[in-house]
């Protein structure tokens, strides 16, 4: 669940996270499974334009498998978007290529999909605004240009002309996209508006859990979408959710979908004005709420304190609630009975760390280095490299205060330290690879700030750390050749020659010691596999 929401999109449009399914055909079956999203007078545009026989590239060409019973605007909505949002794309990679041919067909595809668009939304939604249909009239003005354009240009042979031609294709295209565009966020936010206006009036409790999941399916389409939520009152919605106590078991279904709104400025501005982390912190703080509901609201407090979001830094009401919020999740990882728990819990602790550094000292007055190094050794609790990366950050930030080095000796943290820098991936995906680079960095760093206390240092050399740092620095496999991990580690490393010098080679010494840390860095990097 760390992986919160980001955005993905074509001409900041929202595109659907579930991919229709996509099928390999030749022309005829491409055209007969095209029937089903269009009139009598699309099948005819499109028999005229497509081919019977394949062109070499014709085979990646994209079709909506199912028919054309869309009852809910909003799939509707997004499916064609993804659909229309391809062709655009596709159009402008092979208008580059200047393959004329296919340009053509596919903007006559492209005017069928838009008009099927516009036709089959009108058929499903509400009356339309007198916005929409001017912007309607001018999508479908732009498809019959692009198609016209495009078709004189098959016939013109000399390269000056269809060189300036190209241009007028280019901007054609680049106009009909932002009208897509224009009207598929008017249509997105009308029924947005129309899921926020059911969640104010309704005081069913099914009615509740199907719009506020719906809520939620959109926030998964990315940023654009959260902030049109955002700007509909959608944040303002769900914490009326969350303040009713009729609507308990919504609350979890609720706070999953703000953490997910709250990635993009405007849905924190819209917690902040509502007092949303006053909520936060009432739900944490009250043992009578689920698991499962204090851990979404951890969620939520992860995701408003996220050192990589710039605007999160400005929330004046959380240092207002912070010792209850941290005292609370303490607790939480002190209770959690499953890694996810553990998981969203620490990552809410990691974060605050960063969002002020009183936060450290909330922490050591309240235990936590203990807490956490306990639950190292729970595998129910933590057993993956991404809620280690939670732990060590939280003790990397706390190592700058001088009293938390007694405390990591007196519960053993040196050599769970020491265990991290050993973290290896299980599956070897990309985003555990990175997940352990952090771990074994971070470890590095935390060794390094808390070997300003000797007897941390003497505790590591006797833990044999220094020799596991130099095989991090000397072998690239170790530290998947990350550059990060290995500045960590030379700095770590030198920190603890200065106590122990003795427990180096000579080799290492001058080598990984002596120089200058940009020397040894360069000495490291460009290594091979080797110990010589």
């Amino acid at each position: 669940m760390m992986a919160l929401p980001g955005g993905r999109h074509l001409d900041s449009m929202p595109l659907p996270g579930q991919r229709p399914h996509l099928m390999q055909v030749d022309s005829v079956q491409r055209w007969m499974e095209d029937l089903k999203l269009m009139t009598e007078c699309e099948c005819m545009c499109v028999l005229q334009a497509k081919p019977i026989s394949l062109e070499e590239d014709a085979q990646g060409d994209l079709i909506l498998a199912g028919g054309p019973s869309l009852r809910d605007p909003l799939q509707l909505l997004l499916k064609r978007g993804w659909v229309i949002s391809t062709e655009l794309r596709r159009i402008g990679q092979k208008l580059a290529q200047d393959r004329w041919a296919r340009v053509h067909s596919m903007s006559v595809r492209l005017t069928c999909h838009a008009r099927s668009m516009v036709s089959e939304y009108s058929a499903v939604s509400r009356s339309s605004s007198q916005e929409m249909g001017q912007i309607e009239k001018l999508l479908m003005e732009k498809c019959s240009e692009l198609s016209a354009v495009t078709e004189r240009c098959l016939q013109v042979e000399n390269e000056h002309v269809l060189k300036s031609m190209k241009a007028c294709v280019s901007e054609t295209l680049s106009t009909l996209g932002q009208h897509f565009s224009q009207l598929l966020e008017l249509a997105l936010t009308r029924e947005v508006q129309a899921l926020v206006r059911k969640i104010d009036a309704s005081d069913n409790i099914y009615t509740m859990e199907s719009t506020t999941g719906n809520l939620f399916s959109l926030t998964q389409e990315g940023a654009p979408l959260c902030r049109i939520i955002a700007k509909e009152g959608g944040v303002v919605a769900l914490f009326k959710v969350c303040r009713q106590d009729s609507f308990r078991c919504l609350y979890p279904q609720a706070l999953r979908t703000l953490a997910s709104i709250c990635c993009v400025e405007e849905g924190v501005h819209q917690l902040e004005k509502v007092d949303g982390v006053l909520c936060l912190a009432d739900i944490l703080t009250d043992d009578s709420h689920s698991e499962a509901t204090r851990a979404e609201a951890a969620a939520v407090v992860a995701q408003v304190t996220s050192p990589h979001l710039p605007f999160t830094q400005h929330l004046s009401s959380f240092l207002e609630n912070m010792e209850e919020i941290v005292t609370a999740l303490v607790k939480l990882c002190q209770e959690a009975s499953s890694g996810e728990v553990f998981l969203l819990a620490s990552a809410a602790l990691a974060n605050i760390t960063f969002f002020d550094t009183m936060a450290c000292e909330m922490l050591l007055q309240l235990n936590a280095i203990r807490v956490l190094l306990e639950a190292c050794s729970d595998k129910r609790r933590v057993d993956t490299p991404y809620t280690r990366d939670q732990i060590v950050t939280i003790l990397a930030n706390m190592s700058v205060l001088e009293q938390c080095a007694s405390d990591i000796i007196q519960e053993n943290g040196v050599q769970l330290i020491m265990g991290m820098l050993s973290e290896k991936p299980r599956s070897g995906t990309p985003a555990e690879v990175a997940a352990c680079e952090r771990v074994q960095q971070k470890a590095a760093v935390t060794l390094a700030r808390l070997s300003r206390d000797p007897d941390v240092a003497r505790e590591a050399v006797r833990l044999s750390c220094m020799s596991r740092l130099i095989e991090l620095c000397r072998s690239p496999s170790e530290r998947n050749s990350s550059d990060a991990v290995l500045v960590a580690c030379l700095a770590a490393l030198r920190r603890l020659a200065g106590v122990c010098p003795e427990g180096l080679q000579d080799s290492d010494f001058r080598q990984l010691v002596q120089p200058r840390l940009v020397d040894s860095f360069l000495l490291c990097s460009n290594m091979e596999e080797s110990f010589v």
